[in-house]
């Protein structure tokens, strides 16, 4: 008894479920207040219909044409005739008859208890049709007289005009459903076009990026750790009189983890993470953004304590007030305006922290950026060497890699590569390892990628001819010899005339992670960068058009020494550069015409003398570039190693990145290792080829089937030239 009465006490809550369920389904409520369901409407669609088939009379009546009447008339079939509103006459066949072979196709019905009509006519003349029933029964005893009736289609009637009615409410119904429902779906878009449509992550949706996750970024972990730490633990800071951070925003440049940051933040922080782009903002409806905007803050409120991250802030962040052609009721800067009341306006905002990442901090408006909205502002830098190899250490846990592979040689490989760089390069490794069918990673396959994202893919079957290569491999060696012969330009790692992308030559250098620069050090950067052309001059005595890249280089250089760091004695240290982006929507120059004169005049001396100068440096050490050139040519890819054989070792201190001659070595084994499996190849294709046309030759002259095997040593005897001994001047014709 104990048992089955714990049955019932566990089977009652489950019913009344299953009931509270129900009665949910048909209410659309949750059985406290039930709400209007779409369930009334179909019901009440269902009645009407079902009403129509009631009032429909004579549905079941048969048609018939004066002909047939007539017959019945003549043969006193008719019961009875009732003309209907003076349109269709109904006729009635004596109930006697209806059980009758002639009759047992219509047998009628009833509506409402009365007796149907059989056969109904269509009339189109009353008095005629009454007329002519009374003529055809002259002479009968038994002579029926046309009924008038008039009758009104309740159910037609009704249904004009409460259709009308029931649509416009229906309609209503629905659009309020709609509006109030709040979430999206194609039926709500119209409605919700104002939501915002930020991604919500909580503990039920959670997201499986930590701190752990992002490696390098210390400084910048540093301070997202303590606004995370708050939120867990907001007592150790509270209890002293601080205040959470009102906003943070993110800035570095692109691929360098800003976006990765906030996610690890989602991740640890156990929190409600709101995240939403800058552009979700932009739509083409007036006041759409801002109403995202109340929206957003609003749903962030009601689950406070919560972060919103807004990636790439600056799509409606721009400073205001700066594009002539929108006005002022701009719609990008209503959204700014609601943005900076959200963010601190008269209605506090408490529990609610900002997290925002761009690229382009200079053009974001000052009101944004000022402490009370954003409070801290986090520089997220391109990876140092340390950072570059915890970098690599994470994009290489899922990878099959080699043993001899060594993370710091690669990290010291991609200066100036971002995290989003390197975990490319890793995956471009995997990539022609898989290509090249190798069941391990091996460190050339690395090599292979960095070359590949830097300089683009190798064409090898690109055709080039002869003077063109030389000029090319000439144009290289200017750079490398330049390059080698002064104090402050890159280190040369190597030097290569395979047409890579789209320039037919490339040279690979280790820039000094430096954070200033000076004047000597730019000079120099800009005679290296002009020793291609120079090269051509001292060489050739003429120029080509292989130096579109390294004079637009230059020019830039020259243009950002005088007009921005203020580097000549003409113009003084004066700087046109314009930090907070005002400048482009300007259509003046912030100098006069004189000014601009001057500039002009400044870049190209110092874009002359510098080119004076490469051309001094080649003269002087013509007979070294010539070698270079010719190894170049001969080798196609030249090392360190090379330029100091022939120039011999430089004066000054090598750089930190290519001081190793480990690494140095590594390089060039690495690279001659391809090149030299790449000339295998092709020589064990043409050796197969030989071999397949001397099988060829050998049956068309009906050779002995022996003859006709793989071993070489037997189709060698049969060749009757080519073991002759070939003389002295056959073998110098030959070389």
């Amino acid at each position: 008894m104990a048992e089955e009465n714990k049955d019932k006490e566990q089977n009652t809550p489950k019913k009344e479920k299953e009931n509270k369920s129900l009665f949910n389904s048909f209410t659309g409520g949750d059985g406290k207040k039930p709400k209007f369901s779409f369930y009334w409407i179909y019901g009440l669609l269902a009645v009407v219909f079902i009403g129509l088939n009631f009032f429909n009379m004579g549905e079941g009546a048969k048609k018939t044409g004066w002909g047939e009447l007539k017959q019945m008339l003549n043969n006193g079939d008719v019961e009875k005739i009732i003309l209907v509103n003076k349109e269709s006459a109904e006729i009635f066949i004596r109930p006697e008859l209806l059980d009758s072979e002639k009759y047992k196709d219509v047998k009628g019905g009833n509506n409402f208890g009365q007796s149907a009509p059989q056969y109904y006519y269509n009339v189109t003349s009353p008095d005629k049709f009454t007329e002519r029933v009374e003529q055809t029964q002259e002479g009968l005893v038994d002579a029926i007289y046309v009924e008038n009736e008039v009758r009104h289609n309740w159910g037609g009637e009704l249904l004009s005009w409460l259709f009308p009615v029931l649509l416009i409410v229906g309609v209503w119904f629905f659009f309020m459903r709609m509006m109030s429902k709040g979430g999206g779906g194609a039926g709500g878009q119209i409605f919700n076009i104002g939501k915002s449509k930020a991604q919500v992550y909580d503990k039920k949706t959670s997201v499986n990026i930590s701190f752990k996750d992002v490696a390098g970024l210390e400084e910048a972990k540093v301070e997202i750790t303590e606004i995370v730490d708050f939120l867990k633990t907001p007592d150790k800071y509270t209890r002293l009189g601080g205040k959470i951070p009102k906003g943070v925003l993110l800035v570095g440049p692109p691929g360098t983890g800003k976006t990765l940051l906030a996610k690890s933040v989602a991740g640890e922080a156990h929190v409600p993470f709101f995240s939403i782009s800058g552009s979700d903002f932009v739509e083409m409806f007036v006041g759409v953004g801002a109403s995202r905007v109340r929206d957003l803050f609003k749903q962030a409120k009601e689950k406070s304590p919560s972060i919103i991250f807004i990636d790439e802030i600056d799509a409606i962040g721009r400073a205001r007030g700066k594009s002539a052609m929108t006005g002022g009721n701009d719609e990008r800067e209503n959204t700014l305006n609601q943005l900076l009341t959200e963010m601190d306006g008269f209605t506090p905002n408490a529990g609610v922290i900002i997290l925002a990442a761009t690229n382009r901090v200079d053009i974001l408006d000052q009101a944004l950026l000022r402490a009370g909205r954003f409070d801290r502002q986090i520089f997220v830098e391109l990876p140092d060497l340390k950072e570059r190899k915890e970098i690599f250490q994470v994009h290489m846990k899922p990878l099959k890699l080699d043993e001899s592979i060594n993370l710091d040689f690669l990290a010291k490989q991609t200066p100036g590569f971002s995290g989003a760089d390197i975990a490319n390069v890793c995956n471009e490794s995997a990539l022609i390892a898989a290509r090249q069918e190798n069941d391990k990673i091996m460190p050339e396959d690395f090599m292979n990628a960095i070359d590949r994202i830097i300089g683009g893919l190798e064409k090898k079957n690109k055709i080039i001819s002869p003077k063109e290569k030389k000029t090319v491999a000439y144009h290289e060696a200017g750079h490398a010899a330049i390059s080698w012969l002064l104090e402050h330009a890159h280190p040369l790692v190597k030097v290569t005339i395979i047409p890579r992308g789209k320039s037919l030559g490339a040279a690979w250098y280790l820039p000094e992670e430096r954070q200033i620069t000076t004047t000597e050090q730019l000079i120099d950067e800009m005679t290296a960068t002009l020793g291609g052309r120079a090269a051509e001059q001292v060489i050739f005595g003429k120029i080509s058009t292989g130096a579109l890249n390294d004079l637009e280089k230059v020019t830039k250089q020259a243009y950002a020494m005088v007009a921005y760091y203020g580097l000549s004695d003409k113009v003084g240290n004066l700087s046109y550069y314009d930090s907070s982006g005002q400048q482009e929507y300007s259509f003046n120059k912030p100098f006069s015409e004189k000014t601009n004169e001057i500039i002009d005049k400044e870049i190209s001396e110092l874009v002359e003398s510098s080119y004076k100068r490469a051309i001094k440096i080649l003269t002087e050490n013509k007979k070294g570039l010539e070698k270079l050139a010719e190894k170049l040519l001969e080798k196609e890819v030249i090392f360190n190693d090379d330029l100091e054989e022939i120039f011999g070792k430089r004066p000054w201190t090598e750089s930190i990145f290519i001081s190793n001659k480990k690494d140095e070595q590594s390089i060039k084994t690495l690279t001659e290792k391809s090149m030299k499996n790449a000339k295998e190849k092709i020589e064990n294709d043409k050796k197969k080829a030989e071999k397949k046309a001397l099988a060829e030759e050998l049956e068309k002259n009906d050779v002995d089937a022996e003859v006709k095997t793989n071993d070489e040593s037997e189709i060698e005897k049969k060749k009757p030239v080519k073991n002759k001994k070939p003389s002295k001047k056959d073998s110098e014709d030959k070389k």
